[in-house]
C-alpha cells in the first residue's frame, strides 16, 4: 500500500485511483457504491465495539449514511446489482484491498483513514456531478457528497478531541 508520506497512513486517493482504473468510467459510481457498503460494515463494527460505546449512535448514523449513498447511486442504474456482481467477479481483491487499508492499525488511525476516504468520496461525487447526464443524477451525486462530508465531520471531531471513542 502506498502511504501518505507525512502521516504514514495509506494514500486513499492513490489506492482508489488504481482500483477505479480497472472499471469503465460509466460503471465507476457502482464500484464506489460497493465501497460505501464496505464502509458501512466498518462503521457498524466500530459501533459494536464496547470501547466505542459513547460514540455508538454517531457511528451507526455514519453507517446509515454509507448505505444511503450506496442506495442512491444504485438507484441511478436500472441494472445496478448485475453490474456490481460483474465488477466484483472481475475484481475479487476489492474486499482485501479495503481490509488491508485498516488492518492492524490503532482506532485513531482507522478514523483518520476513514475521514480521508469520506472527504475523497465527497470530492469524487462532485466530480461525477459535473459530468452527470441529467439534473436528477447531478442532484443525487451532490447529495451523496454532503452525506460523505457529514460522516467525515463526525470522525474529524473524534480526532480533534484526541481520538478517544
Amino acid at each position: 500500500m502506498s502511504s501518505d508520506t507525512e502521516s504514514g497512513l495509506p494514500n486513499i486517493a492513490e489506492v482508489l485511483s488504481r482500483v477505479l482504473q480497472r472499471v469503465p468510467r460509466e460503471r465507476q459510481p457502482l464500484l464506489i457504491a460497493l465501497a460505501e457498503r464496505l464502509a458501512a460494515e466498518r462503521y457498524r463494527g466500530w459501533a459494536a465495539d464496547p470501547a466505542n460505546a459513547r460514540r455508538r449512535a454517531e457511528l451507526l448514523a455514519c453507517a446509515a449514511r454509507e448505505e444511503d449513498i450506496a442506495g442512491r447511486i444504485e438507484g441511478l442504474y436500472p441494472n445496478a446489482g448485475e453490474v456490481q456482481r460483474e465488477i466484483t467477479a472481475h475484481n475479487p481483491d476489492l474486499e482485501e484491498i479495503n481490509r488491508s487499508l485498516f488492518a492492524g492499525r490503532p482506532l485513531r488511525e482507522q478514523f483518520a483513514i476513514q475521514a480521508n476516504g469520506e472527504r475523497l468520496g465527497a470530492a469524487t461525487w462532485r466530480a461525477f456531478a459535473q459530468q452527470a447526464p441529467s439534473a436528477g443524477a447531478r442532484a443525487t451525486f451532490l447529495a451523496c457528497a454532503d452525506l460523505e462530508e457529514a460522516s467525515a465531520a463526525v470522525l474529524e471531531s473524534y480526532l480533534a478531541s484526541g481520538g478517544d471513542a
